[in-house]
């Protein structure tokens, strides 16, 4: 198997799994279940890396100690800014777009100096879901 082939499987798997955050470890346990190719952890982490810096896959880094998520954005520009919410219970992670959010980023710009990078800002808390479970 050749890189390239390698690269192409990763890519596949990611336009598979748009909108959606995966690790290294999601994208492992896929190709070996279901392409019957073993990468090493090494090499998909390496094709993701060069990826991210092509600009056609974003990296979120959520918690220390925790493995980084990735998510296929094709050319690298999203429609608007887009912010992240990571709930605190079931552990997902959603993306959403926010008038309000982006006034809080002009905010910090004009008033304190201070650009905000959506891409990479993650409010936490708990999702509906979540919420409504411990409701009950």
């Amino acid at each position: 198997m050749y890189k390239t082939r390698q690269r192409e499987m990763i890519i596949n798997f990611l336009m598979n799994t748009k909108e959606k955050h995966v690790t290294a470890n999601d994208i492992c346990t896929y190709l070996r279940g279901s392409e019957g190719c073993s990468l090493g952890q090494a090499t998909v982490y390496r094709h993701l890396e060069k990826m991210v810096d092509e600009g056609i896959v974003t990296k979120y880094s959520i918690e220390n100690g925790m493995p980084a998520c990735f998510e296929y954005t094709g050319d690298g520009h999203r429609d608007g800014i887009c912010f992240h919410a990571h709930c605190e219970k079931c552990g997902k992670l959603f993306h959403f777009s926010c008038d309000e959010l982006e006034q809080i980023g002009e905010h910090l710009s004009e008033h304190h100096g201070f650009r905000l990078n959506p891409l990479r800002t993650v409010f936490y808390g708990i999702c509906e879901d979540c919420a409504k479970a411990e409701e009950e």
